[in-house]
């Protein structure tokens, strides 16, 4: 259940520095927050499947790493971004 290229393009234009940008901090914890909201859902309807509840926790855990380093590198995207994307953290 990956996402679809337009759901990708269109978060990286809402999120990267520019429209192509796809590996900037902001973009790939907006997109791993995209990938798990969207398996979060799968998985209530689909108690019992583990696999995609291990990727799902690999997946939270990248998200984790990645909002670390935008804390500790620059602050002040780390906040707009956690307020733009409505995390808890």
């Amino acid at each position: 259940m990956p996402l679809a290229k337009e759901i990708k393009a269109e978060i990286s234009a809402k999120f990267g520095r520019s429209a192509k940008d796809t590996g900037s901090a902001e973009v790939q914890v907006a997109i791993l927050t995209s990938s798990i909201n969207q398996l979060t859902e799968h998985l209530k309807i689909h108690k019992k499947d583990h696999h995609s509840r291990r990727g799902l926790l690999l997946q939270v855990g990248q998200r984790r790493r990645l909002l670390s380093y935008l804390q500790k590198s620059d602050l002040e995207r780390y906040r707009k971004l956690i307020a733009d994307l409505g995390l808890r953290r």
